[in-house]
């Protein structure tokens, strides 16, 4: 984003709950750093919490303010895995680099989890388990094959069937779900702030309402100049995500930014709250567009998924959420819904978070493909390994060329068309 002014947080539920931030004022003098950091999310806090662990004090650029942007507004599981189901990705990366990939992404939720313990960091964290629930043949026959697959190596997972999940959702929407014992959910706004002060006291500078205008190479270092200030860096993280701008030649083409919506209610009592998820898993629909919901530890009802391109403002904006809320629990009509809101995130054309190194001494981490919370705060490390270690040091995740994505100037058009089409064959149970 390349403007300076502050923009208020979207009006989410998280901005009215969340911790108290911690200071991050503006760049306001150069700085020759050995780090920068530009992006203020999870990816960039947790590197510049993992770079200050091991001695070496990052430098964050955030336009606005830590976990401004989806980090801060998203639904608040956290959900192991990627995309893939582990089969597909032993087979496109190989049985060395898959395997890894699959041990990474599937303990991010651990990973996360100790993190926050060990950093004593407020955010209202569980590990109650994600559901991944299907409503319809294709979709149980999908979950089927991944538990398998899960189970074949180990994982904590179990399959249930129908009378299992109307049982632990109280609804008879769902065919199956597989159940990860490792996913759970957050405050995610509490979490990014919490990452902010736990990366400061551990000697990392944050820098909120500076942002980078530009990016480019003067000598042996990197020149970033922001609204008051340039930053020179012996290396660069850019870690932008759904927010990603041209300041990296052809990197905005790489992703599809989408909106993902969030409605939540009012407090339920607690005898709705237990009839509607008792054992207070997370839930995620595998379906043509994506839905997921939770109670939180207040009893609100948070459920979100694709929406409008566009921001929201209010729950009315997402009337679709709550007339299906009122489908899956009749109890839920009359039933206030105290906020809306949405942010933008990033999604890849394979599906894969990307990491590129597309110059020397300059690492880019985006498309966490709306499992950001647990796989971002993992990468931290990850990040903070090669950005220490350089081209030598091994992660466990590949390493790629920027590869724009074709007729990108149409994806607004294309997602738009995507969602309704999605809606209607999940409607007709297509």
């Amino acid at each position: 984003m390349n403007a300076s002014a502050r923009l208020p947080l979207p009006p989410s539920l998280y901005a009215d709950t969340a911790v108290a931030p911690i200071p991050t004022p503006p760049l306001d003098a150069d700085r020759n750093v050995s780090v920068a950091i530009i992006g203020g999310g999870f990816t960039g806090l947790s590197t510049a919490l993992h770079l200050a662990e091991q001695g070496v004090p990052a430098t964050v650029l955030e336009a606005q303010e830590p976990g401004w942007g989806a980090s801060g507004n998203n639904g608040g599981q956290v959900n192991p895995g990627l995309k893939h189901d582990p089969d597909q990705i032993e087979a496109d990366f190989g049985a060395e680099l898959g395997r890894r990939m699959i041990d990474f992404s599937y303990g991010a939720t651990n990973f996360t989890l100790d993190l926050i313990r060990r950093y004593q960091i407020p955010c209202e964290a569980r590990q109650n388990g994600t559901l991944r629930a299907a409503y319809n043949a294709a979709s149980a026959a999908a979950i089927e094959a991944t538990a398998k697959q899960c189970i074949r190596r180990g994982m904590p997972v179990t399959l249930l069937d129908a009378t299992k999940m109307r049982e632990i959702t109280g609804t008879d929407r769902y065919l199956c779900a597989m159940l990860d014992a490792r996913g759970g959910d957050l405050h995610p706004l509490s979490y990014a702030r919490g990452l902010a002060r736990a990366a400061i006291a551990a000697g990392a500078a944050v820098h909120g309402e500076t942002p980078a205008l530009s990016l480019c190479r003067d000598g042996a270092r990197w020149r970033i100049e922001t609204p008051r200030a340039v930053v020179h860096a012996e290396k660069v993280l850019l870690a932008t995500n759904g927010f990603t701008d041209n300041l990296w030649p052809a990197l905005r083409r790489t992703i599809v930014p989408v909106f993902s919506s969030i409605a939540a209610t009012a407090p339920l009592s607690d005898d709705v709250a237990r009839a509607i998820m008792p054992t207070r898993s997370v839930l995620y629909e595998s379906g043509h567009i994506t839905v997921y919901y939770r109670i939180d530890q207040h009893n609100r009802l948070l459920m979100g998924g694709r929406g409008p391109m566009r921001w929201i403002r209010k729950p009315s904006d997402v009337s679709y959420f709550i007339r299906y809320a009122e489908r899956l629990w009749p109890q839920l009509k009359g039933v206030t819904w105290t906020h809306g809101w949405n942010s933008r995130l990033a999604i890849t054309a394979d599906h894969y978070p990307h990491v590129h190194e597309p110059a020397e001494n300059l690492l880019i981490s985006l498309g966490c493909n709306g499992r950001g919370v647990a796989l971002s705060t993992a990468m931290g490390a990850q990040l903070a390994r090669r950005l220490i270690g350089g081209a030598n040091a091994e992660i466990d995740m590949p390493v790629t060329g920027i590869k724009p994505i074709a007729m990108h100037a149409f994806w607004p058009l294309g997602v738009t068309a995507a969602v309704l089409a999605g809606r209607v064959r999940d409607r007709l149970g297509m």
